[in-house]
């Protein structure tokens, strides 16, 4: 059913086919010819977003992750933003509740569910705007309002069909231990794991949710006085996650940002006009080509994160992506006057443009939400997301709104920031990113570890101890559910203690 969240997120998608289509130009000519304005009319839905994804951080976690969940271009606006805002409470409950729900084996996968089907929503929008382009014929004023009404309107059924699907999803377990509604969180367990209750791999994975659960609790008694959550609270977790060196950099870890695909996915079919392609049903043709190869790429690419790992598919992408921006710049500025005379390096451009989105679907776009998901511990995974999700959104409203003011002010040069950003990506992967393939949530912790943590460390394995937690370590260890070699939480240190 989260699956289905994220098909409400393509709004821009669908929004760069409906800007070239005939009878939405004329109507709206003097917002669409002014480069700021159009920006700002793309842009809008990201700084609602960005409003949207920080606004459902208290709201996670004081209720929980599933709920998180025109005549005038003034009215547009208006749509935009307040959709934008339901979306980013999207994009952060529906990552962070995939991968709390998952087995470790296969998060990465499910957490790459939400890129599938962002994708797969940007494959239809593009499809119905091409269609729909054709309601009156293609032509002003022929062109039926119908045309663009449709595409911006059609957003409404997913949003109803989850709306209503929320009901039946399930309680996040490390939620539901959140909030010391215990046995609803061993029962949820039991259901997803399929096994019984009382098993050791249910019991293990129930136990280390105690474990960080309770270690948390009495970290917030010390810290600020009270377990319970406040805005007060909520002000001073957000203060110390930008206070705290090792927190930052987790939360900063979470704060991937897609720069460079997201002014393709917008202006689509300028960028194609750019390279040579002429004719707003010829534009479309092509912008719905790159949805489908969006969406095409991106499932091998959910499948392989967990066997390939996180690191080596973003030094393929990023190589990729700047290569081909900067083989697009080279060509635009040097047959970027006469593409209709020079029909082969047109080609060629639009065969880059193609391979820019091939590269980010296969191994860069399922990354970047499960980085975001699982770089945060508990007890600040829903400000981390946010903050992360925010991040992109304010990103996305950047390149949203200087996109095609670069394109007109400085033409090819825009491909060259784009791979400029692209190459910085790498060095930020090499640098900065730790390989978190096969990982649990909580193991996850003790790879961020340092001397200020260790205090939590001390405290999560003393209540370790009283839990009882080491014997079912050993139990879990006999039977595969963990490895023992793994040294990267207390998981290890109980299972070594034990044996010695």
């Amino acid at each position: 059913m989260f699956g289905i969240g994220p098909l409400c997120l393509p709004l821009e998608g669908v929004f760069s086919e409906v800007q070239v289509m005939e009878g939405f130009g004329h109507r709206f000519a003097s917002t669409l010819d002014n480069s700021t304005t159009k920006g700002l009319l793309n842009g809008i839905l990201e700084l609602g977003a960005m409003l949207g994804s920080l606004m459902s951080s208290p709201l996670a976690d004081k209720y929980f992750r599933k709920v998180g969940a025109t005549t005038d271009v003034s009215y547009i606006y208006a749509g935009r933003w307040f959709a934008g805002m339901g979306i980013g409470g999207l994009s952060v409950a529906v990552p962070m509740f995939n991968a709390e729900l998952a087995p470790v084996s296969i998060r990465g996968t499910l957490v790459s569910l939400q890129q599938v089907s962002i994708c797969f929503g940007i494959m239809v929008s593009y499809w119905v705007g091409y269609g729909t382009n054709y309601i009156g014929g293609t032509a002003y004023p022929g062109q039926s309002t119908a045309a663009w009404r449709i595409p911006l309107a059609i957003h409404i059924i997913p949003a109803f069909v989850l709306g209503i699907g929320a009901w039946f999803l399930p309680y996040s377990p490390r939620w539901l231990m959140l909030v010391k509604r215990e046995e609803e969180c061993l029962a949820v367990l039991a259901r997803l794991r399929k096994q019984d209750p009382s098993s050791p791999a249910v019991q293990y994975e129930y136990l280390s949710l105690k474990v960080e659960a309770y270690a948390d609790r009495e970290t917030s008694r010390l810290r600020y006085g009270t377990e319970e959550k406040s805005w007060r609270t909520e002000a001073l977790e957000y203060k110390r996650i930008f206070t705290t060196k090792v927190l930052l950099h987790r939360v900063g870890l979470g704060a991937v940002i897609r720069l460079g695909i997201n002014a393709i996915i917008y202006y689509a079919p300028t960028i194609f006009g750019e390279v040579g392609l002429t004719g707003g049903s010829v534009d479309l043709l092509a912008t719905g080509l790159v949805g489908i190869l969006m969406f095409v790429f991106t499932i091998p690419g959910a499948l392989m994160v967990d066997k390939v790992g996180r690191e080596p598919m973003l030094y393929w992408s990023l190589a990729n992506m700047g290569i081909a921006h900067a083989i697009i710049a080279a060509i635009i500025a040097t047959y970027g006057n006469d593409f209709p005379g020079h029909k082969n390096a047109g080609n060629a451009a639009i065969f880059f443009v193609f391979w820019i989105i091939v590269n980010y679907a296969l191994p860069y776009g399922p990354v970047g939400w499960i980085i975001t998901a699982e770089s945060s511990s508990l007890d600040i995974r829903a400000k981390g997301v946010a903050i992360g999700s925010a991040v992109n959104w304010i990103m996305n409203f950047a390149v949203a709104q200087v996109t095609p003011v670069m394109i007109t002010n400085i033409g090819y040069k825009t491909f060259i920031v784009f791979m400029c950003f692209c190459f910085a990506g790498l060095l930020w992967v090499y640098f900065v990113l730790p390989e978190l393939k096969g990982l649990t949530l909580e193991e996850i912790d003790g790879v961020f570890a340092d001397e200020a943590s260790a205090e939590d460390r001390h405290r999560r394995d003393r209540i370790a101890e009283e839990l009882g937690v080491h014997q079912m370590a050993n139990v879990a260890a006999d039977i595969g559910i963990i490895d023992e070699h793994k040294d990267s939480s207390w998981n290890k240190q109980e299972v070594e203690r034990v044996e010695g």
